[in-house]
């Protein structure tokens, strides 16, 4: 049997990668594949937390580019989140798997207040956690989120799913065909060679705490599964072999 290299894990899931093959919104299908997979990750014994973002419904920064108060369009953005985190709950829980989803801002209604210790008693008792509403505050990305709540919960990586992108390049593979994808970093040659890797205080966080991130292409076949055994796939940014 596979084992599964690490014990916790946090999963930062962008909302673009939830797009799917759409220009807007969630694919159900992309939702479906992230629950089959994360339900076999659970039966491995392994402890899921999962972060996601809001870019496939709100971007805050576009919206100050035109025009809109800061804080405001970052708010609207954690709402984006919630919608988002809904959706997956309701994915994982159609395949018979616990899920809890916690928020950062107070809503009573559709999630719990995040508090560490009842997160981390989730976990242990073979419960998904969703992480909405990115840290609760303004100015702060759902990657600074993903790093925090990973280093909170004392989570063994995190995984960095990206949307059609297998990991950390020189340049943007996307519109560089030449450019030259690495299979592993420190952060302090991630830092050196500005490589966007995540955004810069999600990147301090990680590195100060020593926690490994792998950053790997959410649409690759089973990819978390993948991740989860240590496979050798996406960009590993660490000061240690893994």
């Amino acid at each position: 049997m596979n084992q599964p290299k690490f014990k916790r894990i946090l999963l930062k899931l962008s909302g673009e990668a939830l797009l799917g093959d759409s220009q807007f919104g969630i694919d159900p299908d992309v939702l479906d594949d992230i629950a089959e997979q994360v339900k076999k990750v659970l039966g491995m014994g392994v402890e899921v937390a999962i972060v996601v973002g809001g870019g496939n419904i709100w971007r805050g920064s576009a919206a100050e580019a035109k025009g809109m108060d800061r804080s405001t369009a970052d708010y609207a953005g954690m709402l984006a989140t919630m919608i988002n985190a809904l959706a997956l709950q309701d994915a994982v829980e159609k395949k018979g798997i616990t899920v809890r989803t916690q928020s950062a801002i107070l809503m009573q209604s559709v999630a719990e207040p995040y508090i560490r210790r009842r997160a981390i008693r989730h976990l242990e008792k073979g419960r998904v956690v969703i992480f909405a509403a990115g840290t609760g505050n303004p100015y702060m990305t759902t990657d600074t989120a993903a790093a925090l709540r990973a280093v909170d919960i004392g989570a063994d990586i995190l995984l960095m799913a990206k949307n059609k992108v297998d990991g950390v390049y020189d340049s943007d593979p996307l519109s560089n065909k030449a450019a030259r994808k690495f299979k592993q970093l420190s952060y302090m040659e991630a830092l050196n060679k500005r490589l966007e890797v995540m955004d810069s205080t999600a990147f301090a966080l990680c590195m100060e705490n020593h926690l490994p991130v792998l950053v790997f292409n959410l649409q690759a076949p089973h990819s978390i599964e993948q991740a989860v055994m240590g496979k050798d796939i996406g960009t590993l940014v660490s000061d240690h072999e893994y």
